[in-house]
């Protein structure tokens, strides 16, 4: 029994925050955010948005385009690091707000690797034979805790939520084997201070900015390239794959400059790594399945993906997967319908 992604959906708010407004407001240049990051703009949910409203409208976009019945879904992994409180879950709110009456939600947090992290719970769950309908979303509001003020921060951040839905097949596509990774001692390196049952709120944490996130920027820079590149050899190696055998790389989307040494570590064509951090940022939870949404006109049936991720921890991971047999897309339909009648009409 094997997990395979039959369906994708995705979201991002409509408000764009680019380079030359950042530039506004902190000590930098449009030019030097694009060439350290790779990033143009971001997008920035309003003040009335919550994760859960990201996270719903990804689902509903699958739901939709994808026609499946929201009765049947049996279960909701939720990735987030940036949940809508602290108590109560932010899965039992997306499974209000996305009529998912049948399902039990759950959230799992693993920062920028969250996603990857419940891809794999999801797929053991069906795997084990007692689920065979599990949506899994990575969401983020990262604007609600990036400080405006923070020049190193705020400049790589954005908001966003993807979904897949997994389901059962007894064919050999689907997640293959996969290798995830933590290692505790880089916490201080990447985290929001304040806010937690270590550090309760108080007038002093507000007071000095610890309800926001604080990066270390150089020294996660380098653990990334080192984990993402290692990793990913290393499930290379577990699923007895070669670099060539694979067709598409998945990365987390933190960095273009980490993307591009990934890619140049693994010996890979920079065309097969996909990338759209350039219009996005780094959306956290989000990065992966938005990826899978954005780009999954290309994904062909039997095709081999690579997907490694590094986050807050520190957490990271890669995995495999081979492509299965998508549901019909709707607006895939829709688009290649339109296409055929203006070809018509131009002749």
């Amino acid at each position: 029994m094997n997990a395979v992604i039959t369906a994708i959906g995705g979201f991002v708010p409509p408000a764009i925050l680019d380079n030359k407004k950042i530039s506004e407001t902190v000590d930098t240049s449009e030019e030097w955010i694009e060439k350290r990051t790779g990033i143009k703009e971001r997008r920035i949910a309003d003040d009335d948005t919550a994760t859960s409203d990201l996270a719903s409208a990804a689902i509903e976009n699958l739901l939709e385009n994808y026609n499946v019945d929201r009765k049947e879904i049996e279960a909701l992994v939720l990735a987030t690091a940036t949940p809508d409180h602290i108590l109560s879950p932010t899965a039992s709110k997306v499974c209000e707000k996305s009529g998912l009456t049948n399902a039990f939600g759950v959230d799992l947090n693993a920062a920028c690797s969250g996603f990857l992290y419940a891809l794999e719970t999801a797929a053991s769950m069906i795997e084990s034979g007692r689920y065979e309908k599990i949506i899994v979303v990575g969401a983020d509001k990262m604007s609600s805790i990036v400080d405006y003020e923070d020049r190193n921060t705020c400049i790589l951040f954005g908001d966003g939520a993807g979904a897949v839905l997994l389901e059962k097949t007894e064919s050999n596509y689907g997640l293959m084997k996969s290798i995830l990774r933590t290692d505790g001692s880089g916490t201080s390196s990447l985290l929001v201070p304040a806010g937690g049952s270590k550090t309760p709120a108080s007038m002093q944490s507000i007071l000095h900015r610890s309800h926001f996130l604080k990066q270390e920027g150089s020294f996660v820079f380098k653990k990334a390239v080192a984990s993402m590149s290692q990793v990913s050899q290393d499930v290379l190696a577990k699923n007895e794959l070669d670099t060539d055998e694979i067709d598409w790389v998945i990365p987390h989307q933190a960095n273009l400059r980490i993307i591009n040494a990934v890619g140049e570590s693994l010996n890979i064509d920079s065309e097969k790594v996909k990338v759209n951090i350039e219009r996005y940022g780094n959306t956290t939870s989000a990065t992966i399945p938005l990826c899978l949404w954005d780009f999954r006109e290309d994904f062909k049936e039997g095709q081999n993906l690579l997907i490694t991720t590094f986050g807050a921890g520190f957490s990271w991971g890669a995995t495999c997967l081979k492509w299965g047999i998508m549901r019909d897309d709707k607006t895939t339909k829709s688009f290649r319908a339109n296409v055929r009648k203006k070809s018509v009409l131009t002749v």
